[in-house]
């Protein structure tokens, strides 16, 4: 089958190429044909170190297939059914899991950095990332790994519900908690950043600021809810004339850097929840004052995953999609091939792009 590869971090070009094959089956597994992948920052972020991943490995975290083989003691799926990939498996059993927050479970995180379930030129193994590699034809996913959705969802937002939509989402619904007539700012305006305007959105907040430096993105921001957008450099004029100059009830980072942070915190009001999303860097360190951190009374919360159970989450996504509720199709800046991966990776690079999604036969 065909699957795009890193071989190196690094590296400016994919490895396109078709003599991969999969592990077999195991007895807990499912093996899925994926029909639908997004192109996600994240994926950039393998590629250029940010986010360390055992090499090679194919790359691709956001997907949405149909069930074709599942192991002998699966009962969640069957074949032909519609899922969507979750790329971070709750084992069920460890603490976190038993104490409502499954997507701070590491079991599958961390093996998937010890099993290899691609094979390439032979048997040359190769990795998936975090345990899924959705740049490719067919995965093989713990049963985990693999929800069921609404047959009538399509693929394409199937898959964008799998990272972007939950992660920004999420982050609003379970990580903040934001409540109705509240104002939000949220930096950062990629697709999770869009996601998090339409949680907002979602939510009830009266006011909903978008802050990115790509004036072209403000008008999509505004269409999938936001109520005002303006360019990092406008933010603190935008702070004085829509909250007086108090700052924000809710401040968002989707951008994944400590200046961005520092923005978030510095146009969220005292007594205000700052949640940040974006994915950055080991060391690139976030400097508080500690009488500040006392004195505001804010709170600063990581989101991951958006703090989701996507046992609920994913079925609930699609529900508000199918009632028209969430806006994913004006997220998809283009329908590409496998092939077109390489370019598609550097189009992210650029930034102007939003989700670009490989559609598989």
């Amino acid at each position: 089958m065909r699957a795009a590869m890193l071989h190196a971090v690094g590296d400016d070009k994919l490895d396109i190429r078709d003599d991969f094959t999969l592990a077999p089956v195991g007895a807990t597994d499912v093996r899925v044909k994926i029909k639908a992948t997004g192109v996600c920052h994240s994926d950039l972020s393998v590629m250029t170190g940010l986010l360390p991943m055992p090499l090679p490995v194919v790359l691709g975290h956001e997907g949405a297939g149909e069930v074709v083989e599942v192991g002998d003691q699966v009962t969640s799926v069957a074949p032909g059914d519609h899922v969507v990939v979750n790329w971070t498996p709750a084992c069920g059993a460890c603490d976190r899991c038993v104490g409502g927050q499954p997507y701070l479970c590491m079991h599958y995180v961390m093996e998937s950095f010890t099993l290899p379930r691609f094979r390439y030129g032979g048997e040359t193994p190769a990795f998936g990332m975090v345990g899924c590699g959705t740049w490719a034809e067919e995965i093989v996913v713990p049963w985990q790994g693999a929800i069921k959705i609404d047959p009538e969802v399509p693929y394409e937002v199937a898959a964008l519900i799998g990272c972007g939509i939950t992660t920004g989402v999420g982050a609003v619904v379970n990580t903040a908690k934001l409540r109705p007539g509240a104002t939000a700012v949220v930096i950062g305006c990629g697709g999770v950043g869009l996601s998090v305007i339409q949680g907002a959105r979602l939510s009830g907040a009266t006011t909903i600021l978008a802050v990115d430096p790509l004036t072209s993105k403000h008008a999509l921001a505004k269409k999938v809810g936001a109520t005002d957008a303006c360019t990092p450099e406008q933010l603190t004029e935008a702070v004085a004339s829509l909250t007086g100059g108090q700052g924000f009830d809710y401040g968002f980072e989707v951008v994944g850097r400590s200046q961005t942070i520092l923005a978030a915190w510095q146009a969220t009001r005292r007594g205000g929840d700052v949640v940040v999303v974006g994915a950055g860097a080991m060391d690139d360190m976030v400097s508080l004052s500690a009488f500040n951190l006392m004195f505001d009374g804010k709170t600063l919360h990581g989101s991951l995953y958006g703090d989701s159970d996507v046992r609920r989450d994913f079925p609930l996504f699609a529900g508000l999609w199918k009632a028209g509720k969430l806006d994913l199709e004006s997220m998809i800046s283009s329908r590409i091939r496998l092939g077109d991966l390489n370019d598609a990776v550097a189009a992210l690079r650029g930034g102007e792009v939003l989700r670009q999604i490989v559609v598989f036969d």
